[in-house]
């Protein structure tokens, strides 16, 4: 059958985020139509929010590499922002990899071995440079899916649109309207709660808060004693951006008064380090955000339902304990936008492309498994009695696994 033969299912994508995104470029770059809708008004809706994400080879990277955005990544990475140290709540590192242990500057970057960090809101702008502009409907929230037969459904969203689709894929994240229609699994409270904080830039920038600088250095610093955590990382526009989390119930909150949110976490974190309580202190108080921690079981699967499946967060919420999530999500879209483009290119019948969904999802399940066990066993060192010892202990098993790793792969 010739490509002009071809007829293309109607694939609707609800959600903009990297796993969307990384889908539609995925399609779009192999000639294949899709349409995904977004419930933000548009591209700059969620501008500042997200912090830096480290890409893998195989993974995240993998999936620029396979669609043209090798390149994009490279400019946009920052290696300096690999620094990273492990403190206890006293503030004083305990692991740290300097950034002078990286190759030096002039050497060839093997990224095959390293983990390039890029901010989320650059990578996400990378994507929708690149996606066909026209395929993405904003200011769609989706409402529900009826199905309709033969692994069609209709779509309704909030704005009063309905349409019909003949494969449905959720990449609407941790409270997925999309996964109902294949699993009843809903996300479960992992008991850890808290906020998102951050400096300006400006603010930052300030001599004298070297102090809070210096501590956090070029990357990330994570630090956690007392069933506690406060983790930092460095954005590239110069933002320092922290995740305040500790053990408490769901219905724990914050004043909305900003002022008086702070006094909260300055009594959660009363006895930690003076340059962590100033820059709780210091906190930009347009951007104080709830951060209760959930995930889906782990192993989670489903039988596959025609016409519909999950990426990301949909198929596989965890904490970011492991800072797996977006590597996962962005391989998801990748391997999935390659076998519907396999199908459906060589014309194949419908009942050839749902085995073809189904083996993916069987092979995307047992992957996520895997990674949410250990992202699940990080953050149970985190905060366990005995941090910052148990993730003293924790890192080097993953260093040492990681060294396995890599002397396998250059034999």
């Amino acid at each position: 059958m010739s490509s002009t033969q071809i007829q293309s299912p109607r694939i609707a994508i609800v959600g903009g985020g990297l796993a969307g995104l990384v889908l539609l470029l995925t399609l779009s770059r192999r000639g294949i139509p899709a349409t995904l809708y977004e419930r933000d008004a548009d591209s700059n809706s969620r501008a500042r929010l997200g912090g830096m994400l480290d890409l893998e080879w195989e993974s995240g990277q993998r999936a620029l590499r396979e669609n043209g955005l090798e390149d994009a990544f490279k400019k946009n990475s920052r290696r300096e922002a690999e620094e990273m140290k492990l403190c206890g709540k006293a503030g004083v590192p305990l692991m740290h990899r300097k950034a002078d242990e990286l190759p030096a500057g002039d050497k060839v970057v093997d990224y095959k071995q390293e983990r390039p960090e890029i901010d989320r809101r650059v990578l996400r702008q990378l994507l929708l440079d690149a996606v066909p502009q026209a395929s993405i409907m904003w200011n769609h929230a989706f409402l529900s899916a009826r199905p309709l037969g033969g692994g069609k459904h209709e779509l309704t969203f909030s704005n009063g649109l309905a349409t019909t689709a003949d494969l449905v894929v959720g990449a609407d994240g941790a409270n997925s309207r999309v996964r109902p229609l294949v699993s009843p699994a809903t996300p479960i409270y992992h008991g850890v709660t808290g906020a998102e904080i951050s400096l300006s830039p400006d603010v930052a920038a300030l001599p004298e808060n070297r102090d809070i600088s210096d501590a956090v250095s070029e990357g990330s610093c994570y630090t956690g004693e007392d069933e506690k955590v406060l983790m930092f990382q460095r954005n590239g526009d110069g933002r320092i951006r922290a995740y305040a989390w500790h053990r408490n119930s769901l219905d724990w909150t914050l004043p909305e008064d900003p002022k008086e949110a702070k006094k909260v976490l300055l009594e959660i974190y009363h006895d930690w380090a003076p340059w962590m309580r100033k820059f709780i202190e210091l906190a930009d108080e347009e951007a104080i955000y709830l951060r209760p921690l959930f995930y889906l079981p782990v192993g989670h699967r489903w039988a596959h339902q025609p016409g519909v499946t999950l990426v990301g967060d949909a198929a596989h919420l965890m904490s970011p304990f492991a800072g797996a999530g977006a590597n996962l999500a962005m391989l998801d879209a990748l391997e999935l936008g390659l076998v519907l483009a396999d199908t459906i290119s060589k014309g194949a019948g419908e009942e050839e492309k749902e085995a073809a969904i189904a083996k993916w999802e069987e092979g995307m399940c047992t992957r996520a498994e895997k990674v949410a066990a250990r992202t699940k066993r990080n953050l149970e060192s985190f905060m366990d009695p005995g941090a910052p010892q148990t993730i003293v202990d924790s890192w080097k098993r993953a260093m040492e696994r990681a060294a396995a790793g890599a002397q396998a792969f250059s034999e």
